[in-house]
């Protein structure tokens, strides 16, 4: 899709869900914007969800519900794990994956590739309650490059891979890797018993062909695939993510026992997940349901998918 610039500083923030749906946010003003090599990015603060950043016209993150959005991408793959020492982060630029899953007492090492350090280096200035210093971490790495290259090259395996990017917009930096191929690449560096969690975009009632592709993409590479959504309100809709292994069931897992894990492992309080959510996280409507079994759209490299 074209960029545009949808900031009028003087009044509002225009969120293009889809080119037929628009959200407004009251603007208190524009902390920072520039543009890099692959988009254009913005910090700004809205009277609504307080300060967000914004890539090519669409927040990413805001400041008070951010939390939902990533301890729901993060927690339920690593509580699922029973001993997460090594992690692979594709994305995450605004280091609020990196914080969720450095609150994991036995993460030795997370590894975070993303390919735009100015974005980065934005948020590290611009968006300390989102990263908590997590890029400080003597634990973490953080790698300026091309994920899907990165995982290719490197000798290094991991525990659990967490797919944090940007929807793969035409011609966008993460296009490719919404692949079967990029994801038989992660698969591939997964120590046995791994486990990988992918963002997969709205799930709720629009713009649903990206959550399923990515359901069909996965279910061809992996044993066991489990869908699971949350409501994120700065995204006005529900938001959608894979959990899949060839070992590991993250919806097997009883309430009990994911707070018997929380309590062990978890240095901080969270805000949103437990026992009781992660088993919500996964009772996907009966509409969804159906819909999902019945696609069989599987991502190629050769036919990769946009979301509009």
């Amino acid at each position: 899709m074209p960029v545009h610039d949808y900031t009028d500083e003087k009044k509002w923030l225009i969120d293009e869900l889809t080119p037929d749906l628009i959200q407004i946010h009251g603007l208190k003003r524009v902390l920072y914007r520039t543009t890099t090599k692959f988009q254009k990015a913005q910090i700004a603060e809205t009277k609504t969800f307080g300060i967000c950043l914004v890539l090519d016209g669409k927040i990413q993150s805001g400041e008070k519900d951010e939390f939902i959005y990533h301890e729901s991408l993060v927690h339920p793959a690593m509580i699922t794990h029973p001993n997460p020492r090594s992690v692979f982060i594709a994305g995450g630029g605004e280091g609020a994956t990196l914080r969720e899953v450095l609150f994991h007492k036995t993460v030795k090492k997370a590894v975070m590739v993303d390919i735009d350090k100015k974005v980065v280096d934005m948020c590290r200035k611009h968006l300390p309650t989102f990263h908590r210093s997590a890029f400080d971490d003597r634990r973490a790495r953080v790698i300026y490059d091309d994920a899907r290259k990165y995982i290719k090259e490197t000798p290094d395996r991991f525990d659990v891979a967490i797919i944090d990017l940007a929807d793969p917009v035409e011609e966008g930096p993460a296009r490719m890797l919404y692949t079967r191929e990029f994801y038989q690449l992660v698969k591939n560096k997964l120590e046995p018993g791994g486990i990988m969690v992918v963002q997969s975009g709205q799930s709720g009632w629009i713009n649903l062909k990206n959550f399923f592709a990515i359901n069909g993409t996965l279910r061809s590479i992996f044993k066991i695939v489990r869908p699971y959504q949350v409501y994120v309100p700065s995204f006005v809709d529900m938001w959608g993510f894979h959990v899949v292994s060839d070992t590991l069931d993250a919806a097997a897992l009883s309430p009990r026992e994911i707070n018997s894990r929380i309590a062990q492992r978890i240095t901080a309080e969270l805000k949103s997940y437990d026992g009781s959510a992660h088993r919500g996280l996964f009772a996907l409507p009966k509409r969804l349901r159906r819909q999902i079994t019945r696609s069989r759209k599987v991502i190629t490299d050769a036919k990769p998918i946009s979301v509009y």
